[in-house]
């Protein structure tokens, strides 16, 4: 008898739309086990590392937010932070504060395109906003409101909506009035209600049972919920484990990149380990410092108390959200709290007498980091005496969640196949979903999805 032949099957998906970027899925199922799972980015490496070389200290800012068009103000002040630490400025009072209310607009913004626009049609049946509309209308228009709300911000601050050019070391070219900024307390205080009416809608939808099996790294700052500024914090998988933390000088030590083949973006472990960064991780870690309304939220929403803070004293870490398509929640409840922060700065605001601290050039390495809406977004840069670039490193948090998006894709494909789910057409939904779970960016991550799935028999 001879024995039986491995049988490939190709499924292209030509317009994979609500993710960012292009990527192709390869899958190996071998006797109705998935062996492997490669989630392969393919576009054309961009060279941002490269190029800052040789430049002078006051450029990363504005260049790196050409990363992206969705979050540049978490690379411009990632990058104003590292070069700021290398030349030895700390930016603190009303300048500091409106840095976080900027990157709160971002927050706004972001989350909520990816909320109402990417994620929501997958729990509603639809295959996009779209076709959403026609039977959510309100819902959409009520997520379009409150992008417009942070975009409104990110453009009063930062000169305009996207890539913003009033942002500089040591803070801003030029920093707004008392008065300019009642109009836009006037739209937050209308977006606060839209918040709330967000997250009480997609807490009614119904989330599927998952599990993400990583370490969850997010920046944590004393005192309140890491946005802007912070430390990196890690919430282990093991459950016997620890929290525990380590200084942002020594992120390169813990988060190590690699190079793989199937893959232009470089793949990180965090001490050889795969973790996520991201909402869940923000929330795990930094729950407990919400704002009384945000954990009120967050509680109406189901997910409970942040564990850190209802962690009886010596003990281990409590019960951890770990469930990837319950994100959404959590997104939606920092909107609310990115919403409500926004309001508290603008109401305490004054404004300084001098919009940025200078930062005069000298030799040194710099860190920065800030939570982007997809995660931990870390950069270095390396000067010389001339404040010249010599060295420059970025690690997106779409590259740091690589790892655990594959490990997602195994299981939830497993799970489709155990229960007798074995179509292509099938499998394709539940990749896709899986992956805008993480709202991955690829291109700083997937317009395209390519299927390739490789299904050979064992031996007879």
């Amino acid at each position: 008898m001879s024995e039986p032949q491995a049988r490939s099957q190709v499924l292209r998906v030509p317009a994979l739309s609500r993710v960012e970027g292009e990527t192709a899925l390869h899958l190996r199922i071998q006797d109705g086990i998935v062996t492997q799972t490669r989630l392969g980015i393919y576009e054309a490496p961009r060279f941002f590392e490269a190029f800052l070389r040789g430049r002078a200290h006051t450029e990363p800012p504005d260049l790196t937010s050409r990363i992206c068009g969705i979050c540049p103000i978490a690379y411009q002040l990632s990058a104003c932070r590292a070069v700021e630490d290398a030349c030895g400025v700390v930016v603190d009072g009303q300048v500091a504060a409106l840095r976080r209310l900027l990157y709160c607009g971002e927050w706004i913004e972001s989350q909520t395109l990816h909320i109402h626009l990417l994620h929501a049609p997958d729990f509603l049946g639809h295959d996009d906003v779209i076709g959403m509309s026609r039977s959510h209308l309100a819902h959409v228009e009520r997520g379009l409101r409150l992008k417009q709300t942070g975009n409104a911000v990110v453009e009063l601050l930062g000169g305009r909506a996207i890539h913003p050019v009033n942002v500089r070391l040591g803070g801003f070219h030029r920093t707004p009035t008392r008065a300019e900024l009642r109009p836009l307390a006037e739209r937050l205080r209308t977006a606060l209600d839209d918040a709330w009416d967000t997250l009480r809608w997609v807490a009614g939808f119904d989330f599927p049972d998952a599990e993400c099996d990583a370490d969850l790294l997010a920046l944590t700052e004393p005192g309140t919920y890491a946005i802007e500024s912070g430390s990196p914090a890690v919430l282990p998988y093991d459950r016997t484990l620890p929290p525990r933390g380590f200084p942002l000088r020594a992120f390169s030590e813990h988060v190590t990149e690699e190079q793989v083949p199937h893959s232009t973006a470089l793949h990180s472990r965090l001490d050889g380990r795969r973790h996520l960064t991201g909402s869940l991780a923000r929330y795990a870690v930094n729950g407990h410092l919400l704002s009384p309304t945000a954990l009120e939220a967050a509680r109406e929403a189901g997910l409970g108390a942040p564990p850190l803070a209802s962690r009886p004293e010596g003990a281990g870490p409590g019960e951890v959200c770990r469930n990837p398509y319950r994100s959404i929640l959590v997104r939606a409840v920092e909107v609310l709290y990115a919403v409500e922060e926004a309001l508290r700065i603008i109401a305490e605001y004054e404004r300084p007498a001098r919009s940025h601290v200078e930062v005069p050039a000298r030799a040194g390495v710099g860190h920065g980091a800030t939570e982007a809406p997809r995660g931990l977004l870390y950069h270095r840069y390396g000067l010389d005496d001339e404040g010249r670039v010599t060295d420059a490193c970025i690690v997106p948090p779409t590259a740091q969640n690589q790892g655990a998006i594959e490990e997602d894709l195994r299981r939830i494909v497993q799970a489709g196949l155990d229960r007798g789910e074995d179509s292509e057409a099938g499998l394709t939904r539940l990749c896709e979903r899986a992956i805008r779970n993480h709202d991955p960016c690829i291109s700083c991550s997937a317009h395209f999805l390519e299927l390739d799935i490789d299904r050979t028999p064992g031996p007879a």
